[in-house]
């Protein structure tokens, strides 16, 4: 028999203008990803999705309602002291702490789950890390995901400095110490995007170059490296184990 568990993704920003008219919100985009996973995943489970933007209407779902949790990356500063940036560190507070519900944290959702849990967040010495990049697993990183390694889209200059009591971290790259963090059951996030194609990534690129964000040698850079191959859909399926062997608990 099927089962099916509740899964609220939380939408911590809308992504540039060019992918949402060809792809859509955060929440069409990581619901692509999770429905790839739970095919690859081959598990007996279905999904019911819901998706809350908390930046423009920052009301969030009743945890007792949910299964398991998905936090979208940003533009936005997970350090900052925005109402709705600490609103939504108290609410992922809550979830892990007091109703023990499973937290997927991605990029800035990755961040907010490590300032939740009282580490220190943000801007990294390093400056940005953009496109496709190497990631070094650590023991823990490699008996999750099953390789040394992993290949995944980067669009940050903000990173968690430390690991929070009760994590370990799973990765590191030469501009981000810490590129995942986990906690048996109730956390895992990753600083990478899984979720981004290259035609998301050269979208964010372009925008943010055109912006002055970034300069044109950062911006050939990135663009060099956007098409590369990647594990992000293999992620999806690491995302959709975690959340079903953690609600089996």
């Amino acid at each position: 028999m099927t089962r099916t568990l509740r899964i609220a993704i939380l939408e911590c920003d809308t992504p540039v203008a060019p992918v949402v008219e060809k792809v859509g919100n955060y929440g069409v985009i990581f619901e692509a990803l999770l429905k790839k996973g739970l095919v690859a995943a081959n598990c007996d489970v279905d999904f019911e999705i819901s998706k809350w933007n908390v930046v423009e209407n920052p009301v969030y779902p009743n945890p007792n309602d949910i299964d398991a949790f998905l936090l979208s990356g940003s533009k936005h500063d997970a350090h900052s002291d925005e109402t709705w940036v600490v609103s939504l560190t108290q609410y992922v507070y809550g979830i892990v702490q007091k109703h023990k519900k499973p937290v997927v944290g991605i990029c800035f959702g990755h961040q907010i789950i490590a300032r939740a849990l009282g580490a220190r967040v943000g801007r990294s010495d390093g400056g940005w890390e953009i496109s496709v990049e190497e990631i070094t697993l650590t023991d823990a990183g490699k008996d999750i995901f099953g390789q040394d390694k992993l290949y995944l889209q980067q669009m940050h200059r903000d990173v968690v400095h430390e690991v929070p009591e009760g994590c370990v971290n799973l990765g590191y790259s030469p501009r981000c110490a810490v590129q995942g963090l986990y906690m048996p059951a109730r956390i895992w996030s990753i600083q990478a995007h899984p979720e981004f194609t290259e035609f998301i990534m050269s979208s964010v690129l372009k925008v943010r170059h055109e912006s002055g964000v970034f300069n044109d040698e950062q911006y050939a850079d990135g663009k060099s490296r956007a098409g590369k191959k990647t594990d992000g859909e293999n992620l999806g399926r690491e995302i959709v184990n975690f959340i079903t062997e953690s609600c089996a608990k």
